[in-house]
């Protein structure tokens, strides 16, 4: 099963957002850190399989180091903090 990285963030409100920097436009929020990750790996798992179902390929995931030296995502890694969510796809889909 493979992990990806995810930042969260604070909300400026109560919350928290969390993305995947290898699936850019995946995103999800939960009210306390812990609903924050599961939001996130069912959001994971919804992008993967609509990419699947287009054809697209799903990227291996990256290690943190190669996420931390990445300039291209220096605006999204401040302020964050950082977890690996599983990606778990419907096998029958």
């Amino acid at each position: 099963m493979n992990r990806y990285v995810a930042f969260l963030h604070q909300d400026e409100g109560p919350g928290y957002g969390i993305s995947f920097p290898d699936f850019p436009g995946c995103i999800s929020a939960g009210e306390t850190l812990d609903e924050a990750v599961k939001m996130g790996t069912e959001a994971l798992a919804a992008h993967a399989e609509v990419m699947r179902d287009y054809g697209e390929v799903i990227p291996l995931p990256r290690d943190l180091d190669a996420i931390l030296t990445d300039d291209s995502l220096a605006e999204w890694l401040e302020g964050a903090t950082f977890t690996h969510v599983p990606l778990i796809m419907d096998k029958g889909a």
